[in-house]
């Protein structure tokens, strides 16, 4: 019945889509508008309370609680384990917008800096860690942690729907359905927006590479023909096709990195790094509640309310992703790898690639905000372009681009198909095609409705009912794992006392 209900409602919309993109891209710029005008304060305190969680799940005395039996080994190993979460995270993102990002705010700069300056380039590379490091992962965290903790220590479906339903609340429990349903559309907008995205971003590759023209049929090209890849690689299940591809993209991503961090302005990369950290952590309450209530800006809405709805719309395919793939973890385990470890790697990788074009473009006069301020999918081309090996580098980005897509596509058909399959680890592989097939009409059909901006508007507004269903999921985990920690107490005092008893301890006869 979820298969059909969400189906159904993603077909509507595609179809609309394909036959009416004009309408259908006016209803999201106005449903926008509303969303953030009147839900971006919640968007930010919600996240903000996420990261506080997370950190206070791992120093607490419940971090040792394991997600699974209390001897339990985990599945994957770390590398293989962390391959496969960042993957399905972050992948095409980190790779779209590890230059555009903190190019697009040192020119257009964020209210109270001065665009085109120093500080505009300091600013631009801070709120690029922001949007990418704790907040990002602490929302993929307690989503996952949720699922995984009722999955593998109570033995539920891994569903939204057997977190909530734990809850006291009769309302809650009624509703819990309907919270799958909600998961599932969150899930398949956002997943869809990121598709679009590196599509796009590939199509420019292309472009530098070999000289194929940048269009619209182009990318509708690229995204059925990876679509039908990812496809591929969802059949042959999660031990195979996601493990490997994730493991050969990690290694991908970092040979690129280490490429351009030894041909680029190596120190001042590392000296971009060691400033943007500390203003990072200095910052970082500041910026988790900024709002501009007495100015005329959109640049929180169209920034950082975008991120956490983007963050909020993918948390139930990450989360419940990085679910399946963490049996046998402690909880702090959890969060340490799914929280520390990819700000770690989001933040290398921004100063590596945002470090280096702000310094050719302060210091050596390369136009690189003038050709994202052209088209934000070119200013990764247009970096390597200013670097040796530059052709080499591109191509290495295009493939690196095709396979984040791909791993990202297809854990989405995995996780999909769980949901609609009751929980299932294993759905069937029709299934799976299914959800292949619909992702595959969505990015097409957001493209059509206006490309980027229709991508980013359909995963802030369809994050929006998702973002009211993951307090309940924080609310059912805390309940649940203090209750499973004083019960483990109490069991650990009892054999304490069966065991002084046995041996005859004074006082215990």
């Amino acid at each position: 019945m979820k298969l059909v209900v969400s189906a159904l409602a993603i077909a509507v919309l595609v179809l609309w889509g394909v036959v009416f993109p004009a309408s259908l891209g006016q209803v999201f710029d106005q449903a926008l508008l509303s969303v953030t005008r009147n839900f971006g304060w919640f968007y930010l305190w919600e996240v903000l309370a996420l990261v506080m969680l997370a950190l206070f799940l791992a120093v607490s005395r419940y971090g040792d609680l394991r997600l699974g039996g209390d001897d339990e080994e985990p599945e994957f190993s770390s590398g293989a384990w962390f391959s496969m979460l960042f993957a399905a995270g972050m992948g095409i993102g980190l790779v779209f917008w590890g230059v555009a990002e903190p190019l697009s705010h040192y020119a257009s700069a964020p209210p109270g800096t001065v665009a085109l300056t120093p500080d505009a380039a300091n600013t631009g590379m801070k709120y690029s860690f922001f949007h990418w490091g704790f907040h990002p992962w602490a929302v993929y965290s307690i989503v996952g942690l949720a699922i995984a903790y009722f999955r593998f220590r109570r033995g539920a479906a891994g569903l939204v729907s057997a977190v909530t339903s734990s809850l006291p609340w009769l309302p809650v429990r009624k509703l819990s359905g309907v919270f799958d349903v909600v998961a599932i559309i969150a899930t398949a907008f956002g997943v869809a927006a990121s598709l679009g995205i590196g599509a796009a971003q590939i199509n420019r590759g292309l472009n530098a590479v070999f000289g194929i023209p940048n269009s619209t049929l182009a990318e509708i090209t690229i995204i059925v023909i990876a679509s039908g890849l990812f496809m591929l690689s969802a059949a042959t299940g999660v031990n195979r096709g996601i493990k490997w591809l994730s493991s050969f993209n990690l290694m991908l991503a970092a040979g690129l990195a280490a490429l351009v961090f030894f041909l680029g302005p190596t120190i001042a990369i590392v000296n971009t790094l060691t400033t943007t950290l500390g203003a990072y952590i200095s910052d970082l309450v500041r910026m988790s509640l900024r709002m501009t209530p007495f100015r005329e800006s959109a640049w929180v809405g169209n920034w950082t309310v975008f991120y956490w709805a983007w963050w909020i719309s993918w948390s139930p395919f990450v989360g419940l992703f990085i679910a399946r793939i963490s049996r046998g973890r402690t909880v702090r385990e959890f969060i340490v790898g799914t929280v520390l470890a990819p700000c770690v790697a989001a933040f290398v990788w921004f100063s590596v690639f945002g470090g280096t074009a702000l310094y050719m473009e302060i210091w050596q006069g390369v136009p690189i905000a003038e050709a994202v301020r052209a088209d934000v999918a070119t200013a990764l081309f247009a970096l390597f372009d200013a670097l040796p090996l530059g052709t080499v580098m591109s191509v290495m980005a295009t493939l690196l681009v095709l396979l984040f897509f791909v791993t990202s596509g297809d854990s989405a058909t995995l996780v999909l198909g769980m949901m609609s399959s009751g929980g299932s680890e294993n759905p069937s592989t029709r299934t799976k095609l299914v959800w292949g097939l619909l992702i595959t009409g969505i990015a097409i059909s957001l493209l059509l409705a206006g490309g980027i901006k229709a991508m980013q508007t359909a995963t802030i507004v369809f994050a929006l009912p998702f973002a009211f269903v993951i307090p309940l999921m924080a609310v059912a985990l805390i309940r649940a794992i203090r209750a499973d920690w004083f019960e483990r107490q109490h069991a650990e005092r009892a054999m304490r006392r069966r065991l002084l008893e046995m041996v005859g301890a004074p006082g215990n006869r």
